[in-house]
């Protein structure tokens, strides 16, 4: 996966579909995969919320083995890498042979990747989407939950399964919760944004799609709290991928890799083989944990958008956002403004230095 520059700002809906509440656009992450190591979590009181029905506790092994049996039942080549319990993290994908620099891993097939384009198992949900224009999103956001409630019937029963029943996300902290522990930081305000731009959507779907065809969206399986689990689920795992047109997709088997700093590899499609591959910048030995990176966030960031900050001092791309500005009226403003300029910052918006 190849790191992305800019953030992601992607209005929900196109302009012959105007939103119901003000112009709500979704701050998408590095669009990549939420594990760390090393990293530490802050505890808190879960916002209240009915649990989905669905998916495992984050650390589960089972529901893990069996995903991996219907992967490589369903085309996936045989791996080097196998899932184990990791000391952070909770699971990862541990070396089960000496893996070289240099080395490709993971060839998951296209078939078994999840994207804007995949079948429905119910088709009349997917033409009704695809009708509305619905972006990619809230429609991955709408197919997880749609998957989700038809267990077994699904195809992606065992991938969902495996995944987390409550994501790392701040979505689910509360608003005191919020207050308190970012109280001196600008995720702060770009978490609540981030709430209230996921509450916007849904109640966009609600009033515009789910409403009007209540046979297919039931409330009891289309809600809050449902699409609060989704978007978490693609806040920490959706990837780009440039090789297949920018395509944004959900990568089962890859998703279980963590996120380590110390690495400089991404996931992307590779045409000779066929999959979805990366290349390991380091060799591991059998029983080494194997990592690929996302990008060179800092810890605020890495919060807001997987729910973890890493070890004090163990992230080099740390950085502190601070607001810089000047007045014209100050005899050394042109001095100031060349100072800044030097360093490549501005007087006019916000900056990390």
């Amino acid at each position: 996966m190849s790191d992305l520059s800019l953030t992601l700002r992607t209005s929900f809906f196109s302009k012959t579909l105007p939103l119901h509440t003000p112009s709500r656009s979704l701050f998408a992450p590095l669009l990549s995969f939420s594990r760390v190591a090393p990293c530490c979590s802050l505890a808190t009181t879960q916002r209240a919320a009915r649990p989905v029905p669905w998916g495992c506790e984050i650390e589960s092994l089972e529901s893990a083995s069996d995903l991996q049996k219907w992967l490589s039942d369903s085309g996936l080549p045989s791996q080097k890498m196998g899932i184990q319990r990791v000391e952070v993290g909770e699971r990862g994908l541990v070396a089960l042979k000496n893996i070289r620099k240099g080395e490709k891993l993971l060839f998951v097939p296209p078939s078994l990747v999840i994207t804007s384009d995949s079948d429905w198992t119910r088709p009349e949900i997917g033409d009704v989407m695809r009708r509305n224009s619905v972006p990619d999103w809230p429609l991955l956001a709408t197919y997880l939950i749609s998957e989700a409630s038809l267990d077994t019937a699904s195809r992606w029963k065992n991938y969902i399964s495996a995944l987390p029943r409550q994501p790392y996300s701040l979505l689910y902290w509360t608003r005191s919760e919020l207050d308190a522990f970012l109280v001196a930081s600008p995720i702060r305000d770009r978490a609540i944004q981030r709430i209230t731009d996921v509450t916007g959507t849904y109640n966009d779907m609600r009033a515009r799609i789910f409403s009007k065809h209540p046979d297919l969206f039931p409330e009891k399986i289309y809600n809050m709290e449902t699409f609060m689990w989704s978007f978490g689920i693609l806040f920490s795992r959706l990837v780009r991928l440039p090789s297949m047109d920018e395509k944004v997709a959900l990568v089962p088997w890859a998703d279980m890799l963590n996120h380590s700093s110390e690495v400089e590899t991404f996931l992307d499609y590779d045409k000779s083989s066929l999959g979805i591959v990366f290349t390991t910048d380091r060799s591991y030995q059998p029983g080494e944990q194997v990592f690929i990176s996302y990008g060179k966030k800092s810890n605020g960031e890495l919060l807001l958008s997987y729910g973890f900050v890493p070890k004090e001092g163990s992230n080099p791309n740390d950085s502190v956002e601070l607001a810089l500005s000047l007045n014209k009226s100050d005899k050394c403003y042109k001095e100031k403004l060349e100072a800044l300029r030097r360093y490549n910052l501005s007087d006019l918006k916000h900056e990390q230095v």
